[in-house]
């Protein structure tokens, strides 16, 4: 098993930025690939980002690409997301993942955290 929670989510303007983390506890954070995803209110949960264990490799949705950064510390067991220049349309509650792949889709992901919200005003 692999506990995840999040941190860092709030409520800022347009333009602003935040940094959620994510800290994992359990079996070794560095075997795991993690992942990103946020749900708006009344839309299907989406892929965010992900990264590779070791941190070498990133993955992310179209909309979020030079905005957001995703990155990694093993020796902390903590992942983080970057996410600037932020948009109302960013608002939502996102959420970690712990998986196998470094992809989009929830089935590969086999852990999840309870969410953080993060909500920008216009």
């Amino acid at each position: 098993q692999v506990q995840l929670v999040e941190s860092g989510g709030g409520l800022v303007q347009a333009g602003g930025s935040l940094r959620l983390s994510c800290a994992a506890s359990g079996r070794t954070f560095s075997n795991y690939v993690m992942g990103w995803f946020r749900q708006a209110p009344g839309k299907e949960r989406e892929f965010v980002a992900a990264i590779n264990r070791r941190g070498g490799g990133t993955l992310y949705r179209d909309s979020v690409k030079g905005r957001f950064t995703v990155s990694r510390d093993n020796a902390k067991n903590t992942v983080y997301l970057q996410m600037n220049s932020l948009k109302p349309e960013d608002t939502a509650v996102y959420y970690c993942a712990a998986g196998t792949a470094v992809v989009g889709t929830e089935r590969q992901y086999d852990y999840w955290g309870q969410g953080t919200q993060v909500t920008v005003s216009s």
